[in-house]
């Protein structure tokens, strides 16, 4: 596993991280742990939950009970309260989120704040001072953004200056060879003010992982077969994006790697990316998806893959980029 520097004085964080926003496992506590040890093993440092994501700040802190704190860095997120209700971001409600996965995580300490999304009912200078806050107190270190736009973004970085509070130092967007919405505006701002961008959903929900066969129903056991997994799926699950799905597979083969392996290599051989978050089930899928790290993938092996995915990708989504 190799690692980088998440922005400009950020954490060291392993190239794959852990993302928890699945449960961490299908077979309990018990297989949570598995997961986890089997991460470290992998040399994994950079874990990411939230609040939100069900029992999996609490499962994640009792899986890493024990192991050394300096060892691994952990990321949660404020926003949304447990169950999805939208907390906002106002100072109370930034407190309280802290409080509650300090808890959670059974830690003293978060090394990486995420705000989930844009509270624009609360003054962005509000929000900056408490995260400026609690760095001051010793119950952060430091903080970012999630699926933040770069006009927000550079409006937060501005407000941070404005208050002498230290700047972000990460954004979460999601990216993938399908979804390269961040390319547009927001990667290159993060670039420029000094933001590492940890993505998430590298593999596009498991899609790029070619399980998905054209004019076939989904496996029974996937994502796309759950009501609410393929709700967040269906602008990937149209037939002429399978049939490309099926050339990215043949070409991650003649490669010698899995599709898995590419798709998160590819992610991290962009610009600007410190570290791609990708979830696991077991730790054999684990490992196929962290051997990605330390991948150099050659300009025409990327120009390739731009050609197969050529017109169904999505870069410019209002809102969002």
């Amino acid at each position: 596993m190799r690692h980088r520097t998440l922005g400009a004085g950020g954490p060291v964080v392993s190239e794959v991280g852990l993302g928890t926003w699945r449960p961490l496992s299908r077979d309990g506590r018990r297989g949570a742990a598995r997961l986890v040890g089997a991460a470290r093993d992998l040399g994994i440092t950079l874990f990411d939950t939230a609040g939100s994501y069900g029992d999996a700040e609490e499962a994640l802190g009792i899986a890493l009970r024990g192991a050394p704190r300096e060892s691994y860095v952990l990321s949660t997120k404020v926003y949304y309260e447990p169950g999805g209700t939208v907390a906002g971001l106002s100072r109370a409600a930034i407190r309280a989120g802290v409080e509650r996965s300090l808890r959670a995580l059974r830690t003293e300490h978060i090394d990486l704040l995420s705000a989930h999304r844009f509270d624009d009912r609360t003054p962005l200078g509000e929000t900056i001072a408490a995260f400026g806050e609690l760095i001051e107190e010793g119950k952060i270190a430091h903080y970012g953004f999630s699926e933040w736009t770069a006009r927000q973004i550079d409006a937060a970085c501005a407000a941070a200056t404005e208050t002498g509070v230290r700047p972000p130092v990460a954004s979460q967007p999601q990216y993938s060879v399908l979804w390269r919405v961040p390319e547009k505006a927001v990667v290159p701002l993060c670039q420029d003010l000094g933001i590492g961008t940890v993505a998430f959903w590298p593999l596009a929900q498991g899609l790029l992982t070619g399980k998905y066969a054209p004019g076939e129903p989904p496996p029974a056991d996937s994502r796309a077969a759950d009501p609410t997994g393929r709700l967040l799926m269906d602008h990937f699950m149209a037939e002429p994006i399978l049939e490309r799905v099926q050339l990215f597979a043949r070409l991650a083969r003649h490669q010698g790697m899995t599709p898995a392996r590419l798709a998160v290599s590819w992610v991290l051989n962009r610009p600007g990316v410190t570290s791609a978050l990708v979830g696991a089930s077991t730790p054999e899928q684990l490992a196929q998806t962290a051997s990605a790290a330390g991948v150099l993938l050659s300009e025409p092996t990327m120009e390739l893959i731009d050609k197969i995915f050529a017109g169904c990708v999505y870069d410019d989504v209002a809102g969002t980029g």
